[in-house]
């Protein structure tokens, strides 16, 4: 290595620390650049912080076709000193004294120029949309609570247990699973009876991409006591809505010796840690992302504004006790309620065993107890096979957290243990028993009482960042009738 070489510094390292006289190299990509007779002012991003580095160059003294060549989107490796800003909007600057170009960008070609785009048309560009101030931050913030989460339960002990993405089980019994297979599609094996001929498939079994973590889980929360999975999920719902993906990130906890209360204190617990790391070590992207927000509201109609800022919203849940509310008590609320009385739900709730939409999570959440809230106790009627029964014979030891803007967030339950209600609950909900041989197996060897839930983690991201479209919050999306990039 040459003894005069001058490593990269960061530019959020060098914008923390600031010291002028410092002689660095900084390499990025080219947000803007201003050009007079004299000087040149180039702002340099590397996506290490929302923030740019201006760089000065002394256009007499730069070569010409390297000044041509310094366009938006370019790449470039900069060496010079740092200086007290002359100008205002930044402390510090380059005084650039040697500059080369990685990576032109053709200005007639590339697609992210200086001024707002739409994120719809972002999303048709999703190789080159981490570049822009609002996925830059979003992505960001995701790292962030990704961390926050593995911490979190590092520090409660718990163990980080990858659960297959293959599986010949479907959690949910809903059926929407993408199918995986090697068999020759234009030429598919069948039985005798006219049935596709898995034995001559690869795992010689039906198998499918995972809709949940859970159930292998549990088996292993019933050795080792606490677990959490942090994986890809997905489920092939033909739904093309600002909340629905084909494929998502599930943070999925299983806790032996838990009840039903345990699991909601540590849900509480778990998202008011998140909430709290994010304004601590966000701060810059979360400040864009909320002026992003205030200006995105300003555009509604006055009574379709949102009551709280981003910032606001997320000091709501970090600094308020979350209410605790039965399924039984939401509905006589909901019933009585302004909205339901005046037919303003697009779901009117007439009876106990609806199942409740957005709408009525987030009027709880925001209109009535202005705080966060779990609900427990749901019908058993309108929830999985694997929850616990409760004595009424009616409901089961089920509870979601809502948040506000989002309406659920979390979702999870006390899990049945009981071998003989286990197998007469998938008995009624038709339900194989032979497929999950393996899960009835905990409830005969040791079972104990046990809880788990599952958090949507782009749902999340949702919350934190206040993007109103799940497509916005993950790299690259995966939606009915898009698998790009």
């Amino acid at each position: 290595m040459m003894a005069d070489k001058i490593r990269r510094t960061k530019i959020r390292q060098i914008l923390d620390e600031g010291k002028s006289e410092t002689e660095l190299c900084v390499k990025g990509w080219v947000r803007t650049k201003r050009e007079s007779k004299n000087v040149a002012f180039v702002a340099l991003n590397d996506g290490s912080t929302i923030n740019n580095l201006q760089l000065v160059l002394d256009v007499p003294k730069t070569d010409e076709s390297t000044l041509r060549k310094i366009t938006t989107g370019a790449s470039i490796s900069a060496k010079g000193k740092l200086a007290e800003s002359q100008g205002a909007g930044q402390s510090v600057e380059l005084l650039v004294e040697n500059i080369e170009v990685l990576g032109e960008a053709h200005p007639d070609e590339y697609p992210l120029q200086p001024k707002r785009h739409s994120l719809e048309f972002l999303r048709e560009i999703a190789h080159l949309r981490p570049r822009t101030n609002t996925f830059g931050g979003v992505f960001r913030v995701r790292h962030q609570m990704a961390y926050a989460l593995h911490t979190f339960f590092h520090e409660k002990g718990f163990l980080y247990l990858h659960t297959p993405i293959l599986t010949a089980s479907d959690a949910e019994g809903a059926g929407e699973t993408f199918k995986v297979t090697t068999l020759d599609l234009n030429n598919v094996p069948k039985t005798e009876d006219g049935q596709v001929d898995y034995k001559q498939d690869f795992f010689e079994k039906e198998t499918n991409l995972t809709v949940s973590g859970q159930l292998e889980g549990e088996l292993a929360a019933l050795a080792v006591s606490e677990i959490y999975t942090f994986g890809p999920t997905f489920r092939a719902e033909n739904s093309n809505t600002t909340r629905h993906l084909a494929e998502f990130w599930m943070v999925e906890p299983e806790m032996a010796f838990y009840d039903l209360d345990d699991s909601m204190d540590l849900a509480e617990e778990m998202l008011k840690y998140m909430v709290k790391h994010a304004l601590e070590n966000c701060k810059d992207d979360l400040a864009f992302l909320n002026k992003r927000l205030q200006d995105e509201e300003k555009q509604k109609p006055q009574n379709q504004r949102s009551e709280m800022s981003l910032l606001e919203r997320l000091e709501f849940v970090a600094e308020n006790d979350f209410e605790r509310v039965s399924y039984t008590d939401a509905i006589e609320i909901l019933k009585r309620s302004k909205p339901n009385q005046k037919k303003k739900f697009q779901f009117l709730i007439e009876e106990w065993g609806a199942d409740l939409q957005s709408e009525h999570e987030r009027f709880l959440v925001e209109k009535h107890f202005k705080k966060p809230v779990i609900l427990y106790n749901y019908p058993k009627d309108i929830k999985a096979f694997y929850m616990r029964q409760n004595d009424d014979g009616k409901t089961v030891a089920a509870m979601d957290v809502l948040f506000p803007g989002i309406g659920e967030i979390v979702g999870g339950s006390q899990r049945e243990e009981r071998g003989a209600k286990l197998e007469e609950r998938m008995q009624e909900m038709d339900i194989p028993k032979e497929e999950l041989s393996w899960y009835l197996d905990t409830r005969k060897f040791g079972t104990v009482p046990h809880s788990g839930y599952g958090l949507g983690f782009e749902r999340m991201i949702q919350f934190v960042t206040g993007m109103g479209n799940i497509r916005d919050v993950i790299p690259f999306p995966r939606t009915p009738g898009n698998c790009e990039f």
